[in-house]
């Protein structure tokens, strides 16, 4: 009972530290400063000594504001509260001293609530105009820009795409990319003053949250090429249905000439998008290319292509089968825009995973795949399907689900089970949260019989992974459960 107890203090508590503050505008970063998703995770919070735990604030100039506002308001009701105990007290007025007491306990619901305002004030009145100038200003300098514009779109594995054309291209040609995962208009317009205006090529990624975001990306940075990298359940709490987001996706290449737009044609939901006079790549090929002699190891992949009298032999530190595709476009595209066979060939040999991106590295005598950068079931078929292919003593996959997946949810999670059996994992460690059960059904169903672990504490697993790896083991981590998400 005395536990109990102290456990309810201590979760009360922490409205009255400092921490708090500090906890509200993490929340606020971490939905994206997006008022509806705060509130509901506010709301549905049951003790706030549990929120920022698995990340730290960001302390951007935006957050720093909003904190510095937070702890302003707070002395002010505080104060006020002071004052108002004080007046009730000399001039004996009950209603004073309660009114007073309610506005010095009730700061924390009240300042969790006004800084909504503070942050719609900021946008309307600082950010929004000063962000509206800078992407006007933009468009003008994509507009104008004499280099090829390829801008970069799907449901995943944008980033990778991006930084795999950057690597490769670069060794012959001028090439300006967005920065890391930074993909919305104002990420563009930043980019955008950043350029010198010589490029021969860049490279924007365009990321996509609700309907519609894609079509003005296109209008504003004016793409002259557009790959689309497949389609598959994301951000579905806005879109929907999956033909929503296809649809939205595909306007990139309505946009650019049919002959210039390079499509995924691996992703079973892109195709019925995919008309004849776009080009496909998937790993037999691309652009004419034929793939041959293909080898997959943990330390990367080896393969060659053919076309006409030509060949290449390549090597990449990539992991997956589902790298072959995007590689051989990377190289056909080269070939196209001028490079040497030998400029390629040194391209593709550069071309190293992204962070948390299939990204390897040994621990305690075996091997850990982080492939934890949020996630999709085709992102979990590659993930999966480069398990299977590994040899290794003892294999592991874990992971806590995906997120985002709307109407989805229980179909997508049991068609993840199934692949994770197939994996021929001999463990599965799963997160426990709100879609453990139906990745569960998706192992039962396909008749999983390894050892199936289910973690309460996924921080406390993480920090101890290398008590759980052994030598020889090869343990594949996918997806990533952001705080916000029950």
């Amino acid at each position: 009972m005395k536990l109990k107890i102290k456990k309810m203090g201590d979760a009360l508590g922490i409205f009255y530290k400092p921490r708090f503050i500090i906890t509200l505008v993490y929340m606020l970063q971490n939905t994206e400063y997006e008022v509806g998703p705060y509130l509901k995770w506010f709301w549905r919070t049951q003790n706030f000594n549990n929120v920022m735990i698995r990340r730290k604030l960001d302390r951007t100039k935006v957050a720093k504001q909003l904190i510095l506002g937070l702890y302003l308001g707070v002395a002010v009701q505080i104060l006020a509260g002071l004052w108002l105990i004080y007046a009730g007290l000399w001039q004996n007025l009950a209603g004073g001293v309660y009114f007073g007491l309610a506005l010095i306990f009730s700061y924390p619901v009240v300042w969790a609530h006004l800084v909504v305002v503070q942050l719609e004030l900021g946008r309307i009145l600082l950010i929004n105009p000063k962000q509206k100038s800078l992407i006007a200003r933009s468009e003008k300098i994509f507009k104008d820009h004499k280099g090829y514009r390829v801008a970069i779109a799907g449901s995943y594995g944008k980033t990778s795409m991006k930084e795999l054309l950057l690597t490769v291209l670069s060794e012959g040609k001028k090439v300006a990319a967005t920065p890391a995962n930074k993909n919305v208009p104002v990420s563009h317009a930043e980019f955008a003053a950043s350029l010198e205006g010589d490029e021969d090529i860049l490279l924007i990624e365009y990321g996509e949250g609700k309907p519609g975001d894609v079509e003005k990306f296109v209008k504003n940075t004016h793409p002259t090429h557009g790959v689309i990298t497949g389609l598959a359940p994301a951000h579905l709490d806005h879109y929907k249905t999956l033909e929503a987001a296809g649809k939205d996706i595909f306007s990139l290449a309505r946009s650019v000439d049919a002959k210039h737009v390079f499509v995924n044609g691996e992703s079973v939901a892109a195709r019925p998008f995919i008309r004849k006079a776009y080009q496909t790549y998937t790993e037999q090929g691309a652009l004419g290319w034929k793939v041959d002699d293909v080898k997959i190891n943990i330390d990367g992949i080896r393969f060659v292509i053919k076309k006409g009298k030509k060949t290449l032999t390549l090597k990449s530190q990539l992991l997956g089968r589902h790298q072959i595709g995007p590689l051989t476009l990377a190289a056909a595209l080269g070939h196209e825009l001028g490079l040497s066979d030998e400029q390629i060939v040194a391209g593709i040999n550069r071309t190293a995973p992204f962070e948390h991106r299939m990204q390897p590295y040994q621990l305690s005598g075996g091997w850990v795949i982080d492939d934890t950068y949020n996630g999709n079931i085709e992102g979990i078929r590659a993930g999966t399907k480069l398990l299977q292919e590994l040899n290794a003593k003892r294999k592991v996959y874990v992971t806590p689900g995906l997120v985002d997946q709307g109407p989805e949810t229980k179909d997508v999670h049991s068609k993840m089970g199934e692949l994770i059996a197939a994996s021929g994992a001999d463990v599965v460690v799963l997160m426990k949260n709100s879609v453990t059960k139906y990745i569960e059904e998706g192992l039962k169903k396909s008749g999983y019989s390894g050892e199936l672990r289910i973690e309460t504490n996924p921080l406390e697993f993480y920090n101890n992974l290398g008590e759980f790896v052994a030598a020889g083991d090869i343990a594949m981590l996918q997806n990533d459960w952001p705080d916000n998400y029950a």
